[in-house]
């Protein structure tokens, strides 16, 4: 971008070597408070390989088998399994009786509807075409020649 100056020669510099120290922790491992020395100092022993050479180390003790501990008969997982098992069966069970309680509820609120219906219905079949002859009871009116002004029925 912009022009480099021509009068003057560039410097020539050794070039830098920079060489990170390592850092190391003051402690790596928590060490224990104080030194723990064994019981008794194991055996030395010497083993001579087939083309001469002595190997010589401690004895290591052969590895014990850890005691069998007594299984329960059933596991804890079976057990879960199981009571879940069981918790699902009871909300199955109980979501079945509430539907079916809906379905009785339903069918019965129907079953009074029809039934009102028909006795209603009934009841008015009786009105209209009920066995009472023109001469009993009510009241018969005859209007020949009504005027009707304003609102206002003159006979």
């Amino acid at each position: 971008m912009y022009p480099e100056h021509t009068d003057r020669t560039p410097a020539v510099r050794a070039p830098e070597v920079h060489r990170p120290t390592p850092l190391t922790p003051a402690a790596p491992y928590a060490a224990p408070l104080m030194p723990v020395q064994p019981g008794t100092v194991p055996a030395v022993a010497s083993v001579v390989l087939p083309d001469g050479r002595v190997v010589t180390g401690y004895a290591v003790a052969p590895m014990q088998p850890e005691p069998v501990v007594a299984k329960p008969a059933v596991s804890r997982a079976a057990v879960n399994v199981a009571l879940g098992g069981v918790g699902f069966l009871a909300v199955c069970g109980g979501l079945l009786l509430l539907t079916t309680f809906i379905t009785a509820l339903t069918a019965l609120i129907t079953q009074l509807i029809t039934l009102a219906a028909v006795v209603f219905g009934g009841w008015i079949a009786v009105q209209i075409f009920g066995g009472r002859g023109h001469g009993e009871g009510g009241t018969t009116v005859n209007i020949r020649k009504a005027v009707i002004k304003r609102n206002k029925f003159y006979g």
